[in-house]
This record gives C-alpha cells, structure tokens and sequence, in this order.
C-alpha cells in the first residue's frame, strides 16, 4: 500500500491548515508504518507557478511549509518528503500523458473553470492542464491509495481515467503500467471558520490576522485572538441544537472539540449556560497548550534553511529511484527511443 499526497506551499499556515488537513497525513504516516505500507507527502511548487505568483516567496514558502509539516509531526525518517521541482520526473511524466488526457475532459474540470474566472482567454497553459500534472504525481509512484477531499474527487477521477486509457492504449491488461490510484476519504475534516466571521473559512488570505490563529502565533497572540473573537452576547446552549444560527459560537465549540477529541455535545455538556467570557480562556489555553509545541519547532526549523534543504534533497532522492521505473516503462510502451 502506498499513500502519495501534495500541498501548495502558499505559506503562513494556521489552525485551519492544521486540524483540515495536516494532522490527517500524520495519522495516515503512522498508520502506514504500522501496515508495512508507504508514504510520500510533497510541496507541489511546479502547481504553484499555474497561477501569479513571486519566486523569493515560492521558495520561502517551500522551507516555510517543510518547516510547518515536521513541527506538525511528519517525520522525513518514516515518509518520504520532498519538492516537486527536485524530480523531474513529474514534469516528464506529465509530458507524457497529454497525450493521452482529452481536452473535453479537462474543460470539465470545475477547478479550471473556478480559478480561470471569466477571463480563460488570459489563464495560463498550466492552470488548464495541471490536473494532468496532478495525475503523474500520483501515477507516477504508483500510488495505490490518495487521500481526497470533496474538492479534489473530480481529479482523481480524472488520473484514472487517464492511466485506465493508457493503459488500454499502450499496455496489456496482464502488464499494465499504472496502477489505478482508489481514493481515501479522511475522517471528516474539521472545517475551521473565520474567527471573524463564522461563516467563511478560516484563511490566509483574509486581510485581518485576526480572523485567523497562525502556527506561528505566540501565546499571547493567541488568548488575544481567542478573547476578541466575534460572539452574541447568549449563553452557550447544553446541547448542538442551540447552535443553529450561531456560526460564531458553533465556530469555536468546534475547535473546543476537535482540539480536546470530543464532540459538540460533550464540549457543551461541560460549559452549556455559561457565558463567552469563562469559554474564551478556556479554548485559549487549550490552544496555547497543544500548539505551544508545535509553534517551538516550528521556529527553530524555519530558520535553519540547511536542515529545512537537507530534509527536502534527502526525499527527493528517495522519490526519484520510485518514479525512475514507472518513467522508463511509460517510454518504452509509447515507443519513445532513448539512449
């Protein structure tokens, strides 16, 4: 069994990243070292440039993630971590398959169309076919298992479709050179709301820091954050029922429980009828306390850009001697002659 999956290095990560997504791979990591199974978590930076962006911050914003990606618990020792950019076998791999993606299935994808807006005529090349490049980085390992969330079943779906054609095209049913990838669903995502707004999600992009917790938040930060949170001025409810209409209330409850493992319920059993000015410190310190570690590691490694590039070559140089195979058989059933 083996797991690959890949993140944006957008940088500035928070609670949001953490408890969304993060904290899933840690647990898939431990659960495939306990299967005898395999693991490989990327920074996608060749999906990065699909969209306006600066380099000094890509780069940044790679170390940064790595950073953030072990202070969280992903251990280079037991998966493998590395950058797209280092293996260039994902880039050739994707060559490859534009040959066998459709520009219809493509035009569907509702990403594409999301993120091109009404100005696809000025959309790079690279935003329209990256699901094509998402499909190698996936086949490419011959992943047998890939975590998706609702956002990202479409192009799963797609990498299918992609190796089940190639291999019909190019391969034999008893020698086929991809292994069609079956999704993973995680256990359902906290989704973690603005602290300003209960009803957006919490986000890097939002102009105030304070709508939002950040892993490198210091403890007083974070209490600050937590104190002037948006509110109503009722008690909390005893049970999830009198949470309907309260975004704001259900927002924080939420974290209460993901954070402690618990549930709305439970959390409400312990502080229904009290009001936000006993819930706030509690949630804060409950954050400080299970971030504290986090935050500590995480500043100590973003500052050592050797040990941050050494984590990043060490992987990379894993990964290229998985994908070398699986590029050597994709040359040879296209007929591709090689020196």
């Amino acid at each position: 069994m083996r797991i690959v999956s890949g993140i944006q290095p957008t940088g500035n990560l928070h609670l949001g990243n953490y408890l969304g997504a993060i904290r899933n791979w840690v647990k898939m990591q431990d659960d495939m070292a306990a299967q005898g199974g395999q693991s490989l978590y990327f920074l996608a930076d060749l999906h990065a440039i699909s969209m306006p962006f600066e380099p000094e911050t890509l780069s940044s914003n790679t170390r940064e993630m790595v950073a953030a990606l072990v202070a969280c618990g992903i251990d280079p020792d037991r998966s493998i971590l590395f950058n797209q950019a280092q293996v260039p076998q994902h880039a050739e791999l994707q060559w490859l398959l534009n040959g066998t993606a459709r520009m219809g299935w493509l035009n569907r994808m509702t990403q594409w169309k999301d993120k091109a807006g009404k100005n696809r005529e000025g959309a790079s090349v690279a935003l329209f076919t990256y699901p094509v490049l998402q499909a190698a980085d996936v086949l490419l390992y011959q992943a047998t298992h890939v975590p998706v969330g609702e956002d990202q079943k479409q192009h799963l779906e797609l990498a299918r479709d992609i190796a089940q054609k190639f291999n019909n095209d190019f391969a034999s049913e008893e020698n086929p050179v991809f292994t069609l990838p079956e999704p993973i669903i995680p256990p359902e995502a906290a989704r973690i709301m603005s602290l300003r707004d209960g009803t957006a999600k919490m986000s890097k992009s939002d102009p105030s820091d304070m709508a939002r917790i950040n892993l490198t938040d210091d403890a007083d930060t974070i209490m600050k954050k937590v104190k002037k949170a948006k509110t109503d001025p009722e008690p909390l409810p005893s049970e999830k029922a009198g949470l309907v209409g309260r975004a704001e209330a259900a927002n924080l409850v939420g974290i209460y429980a993901v954070m402690t493992g618990s549930t709305v319920d439970g959390v409400l059993a312990d502080f229904g009828g009290e009001g936000f000015g006993k819930f706030k410190p509690a949630l804060g310190e409950l954050l400080v306390e299970k971030l504290a570690p986090i935050n500590a590691r995480f500043v100590e490694l973003r500052q050592d850009r050797g040990a941050l590039d050494a984590i990043l070559h060490k992987g990379a140089e894993k990964a290229r001697a998985l994908a070398v195979p699986t590029l050597d058989a994709t040359y040879k059933a296209l007929g591709l002659v090689r020196g």
